[in-house]
């Protein structure tokens, strides 16, 4: 399908929406990892919005389907049985309690989930080596930075509904971020999802033009 993409000058033909319940997971990410968060925040009524998670390095993005982690605050021996069981393209979302006296990850599970083929992570609670997760080129959204490293006891569990920044994400949920911050998109919402943030998108990025094009004649 033909989305028909912003082009490097701004111009933006009108896109081709596909009806709901049509499209399979992959597809569904690829797209929804190209609309920006906040369309695709708007396009669910401003739900959906794990506010106050943000990209530990600049220019992070990532899209994919939610395997989730439920684990005691500060402890990441639940987030090394993840990487047991996750797959190349999940997104590792991470219920830490929200706390940010520890690290969650490091720049070594960072590395792990690189060469696995992770898309990224999204952690309420905090995570260390920021400079290290940039270089490998990893997405990581947390809540916070600290040097100080994790414990390893548990306990935890691994691929049932779990609560990051008030926001319900259970295994399968389409998890999209970007400068903006993360959204998450049911799997059953989807399709629908995706048609209306498509159209949002569409919208501003034809107010946009017309903003410029006034800048330029007045």
């Amino acid at each position: 399908m033909d989305t028909n993409r912003k082009t490097g000058d701004g111009m933006n033909a009108t896109p081709d929406f596909t009806a709901p319940g049509q499209l399979p997971t992959d597809e569904l990410v690829r797209l929804l990892g190209a609309v920006p968060a906040a369309n695709i925040g708007d396009a669910q009524e401003r739900i959906g919005v794990a506010s106050g998670l943000s990209p530990v390095w600049t220019g992070a993005k990532l899209a994919g389907p939610a395997y989730t982690v439920w684990t005691r605050p500060g402890d990441n021996l639940f987030i090394h049985k993840a990487l047991d069981g996750a797959q190349a393209g999940d997104v590792i979302v991470i219920n830490g309690g929200g706390d940010v006296s520890r690290a969650l990850i490091g720049d070594l599970i960072g590395i792990r989930a690189k060469s696995m083929g992770i898309a990224g992570f999204v952690i309420d609670g905090a995570v260390r080596d920021a400079d290290a997760l940039a270089e490998c080129g990893l997405p990581v959204f947390a809540r916070s930075v600290t040097p100080a490293g994790p414990y390893k006891f548990g306990p935890g569990r691994l691929q049932i509904p779990v609560a990051i920044a008030g926001v319900v994400v259970s295994p399968g949920d389409i998890v999209v971020a970007d400068a903006d911050g993360v959204v998450v998109v049911r799997r059953e919402d989807a399709d629908h999802v995706l048609v209306e943030a498509q159209r949002i998108e569409a919208r501003e990025t034809e107010k946009r033009i017309s903003y410029e094009a006034a800048m330029v004649t007045g």
